[in-house]
């Protein structure tokens, strides 16, 4: 990739500007990834015989990456972010591809792991470019209206499922390699068709850990605690309680991905007018409540619309988690952008290395105490957002801060 100044980057096509590679970054993940996701739970149920202590191993190895991404830190001593972003990008994609090859627990756990390394390694640097790229004052907007293109991109691959599954008689195999190959071709042309932007901001190369940031630390590693209760179980349950076949699960899929189109741009408008407090505030009382009710499910035999309902409740409070990125964006220095983002997604998956497996053997003796722990971890994240400045910046990360920008 040609190297090419961020300074100068108006003299550029918009078709070849960063916020074209963010957007169509935003395309190729979901392709693969999201399409993976849907196929998930009912290819190792039906086709490797997964319980409920196997899903929670599964997403354990899954996660592993994502608490070794502070090695990201040490990659970037020898390789600049983008050119990073897509070579991980690229063994996401690949691997996703071969999944269907691989149709046993230890298959699917090695293909997983590798899958994994280029999703997190990919999202860490995507994280910080984003931050580097935008704006302050439009970030919120952009941020929700990439999050609105993944979803499209999403929904075109869960139509793709639901309209042929059935219809021709698909197999996992055939539909990872598509998808795959889709991805990858969005990919090859990132690679050759956009410069290497040169940041206007040297960063850091050195592991960012600052006390300033402690606040934003703390809700990233509740995040991840919550995250993975409803990531692993949520569909799982769709499946393994009510009996939810392929199509049918990714029509509930598309039912979500509907809203965030809608929503996603939305939220990001909410988050500039009300700040990231207020946002986050809403968010993590819903999530609360939701978890609250989905325990219920199994305590008191609420049905299936119900917790068709609770699904699509907790996709669309999801999308004010952008008002996390945005408040650290508006706290931290600059250079402290790349490394802070391998630091953050390791605290975010610190839990996720022994929560689902852990959880996992909970499931097998009572699902709703899964779903209560993530509701106690939800209120837990509610109490630290009351902490959050109505206006975030250098010296005012918290309501307690003195207000001096710090010397660092």
């Amino acid at each position: 990739m040609k190297k090419f100044p961020f300074k100068d980057i108006d003299q550029l096509p918009v078709w070849r500007r960063p916020v074209a590679l963010l957007v169509l970054a935003s395309i190729a993940v979901p392709i693969a990834f999201s399409t993976w996701l849907a196929l998930l739970n009912n290819f190792v149920i039906e086709v490797a015989g997964f319980d409920g202590a196997d899903i929670g191993l599964l997403h354990t190895i899954r996660e592993i990456p994502g608490f070794l991404a502070i090695g990201v830190a040490a990659v970037l001593l020898i390789m600049r972010e983008q050119v990073l972003a897509m070579v991980s990008l690229l063994l996401l994609i690949v691997a996703t591809a071969v999944t269907g090859f691989f149709p046993s627990l230890g298959g699917i756990l090695l293909v997983t792991f590798i899958s994994s390394v280029g999703f997190h390694y990919f999202e860490t640097v995507n994280h910080s470019l984003q931050l580097q790229w935008l704006p302050k004052d439009k970030a919120p907007q952009i941020l929700g209206w990439l999050a609105a293109v993944g979803s499209v991109a999403t929904l075109v691959a869960y139509v793709a499922i639901v309209m042929t599954w059935e219809r021709f008689g698909l197999q996992y195999t055939e539909v990872f390699l598509i998808s795959g190959g889709v991805a990858a071709v969005i990919a090859l042309y990132c690679v050759f068709a956009f410069p290497q932007f040169e940041s206007d901001v040297v960063q850091r190369k050195s592991i960012v850990l600052r006390r300033r940031y402690w606040l934003y630390y703390a809700l990233e590693f509740l995040a991840g605690a919550r995250r993975q209760i409803f990531v692993v179980f949520a569909g799982f349950m769709m499946v393994e309680k009510y009996g939810f076949a392929v199509h049918e699960i990714t029509a509930l899929y598309l039912v979500n991905l509907i809203a965030n189109i809608v929503l996603a741009p939305l939220a990001g408008k909410a988050i500039a007018h009300f700040g990231e407090r207020t946002a986050l505030v809403f968010e993590y009382a819903g999530l609360a409540l939701v978890f609250f009710a989905y325990a219920g499910l199994y305590v008191y035999g609420w049905g299936v619309w119900l917790a068709m309902a609770l699904y699509i409740v907790d996709h669309m409070l999801f999308a004010l988690r952008m008002a996390l990125k945005t408040y650290f964006q508006k706290i931290a220095n600059p250079a402290d952008i790349a490394t802070s983002a391998a630091v953050t997604f390791t605290i975010n998956h610190i839990a996720a290395v022994f929560l689902p497996v852990l959880l996992g053997l909970l499931w097998i003796v009572d699902p709703a105490m899964v779903f209560g722990t993530a509701s106690v971890i939800a209120c837990g994240s509610l109490a630290l957002s009351f902490l959050l400045p109505r206006h975030p910046a250098p010296g005012r990360e918290t309501r307690f801060s003195s207000g001096a920008v710090p010397a660092e």
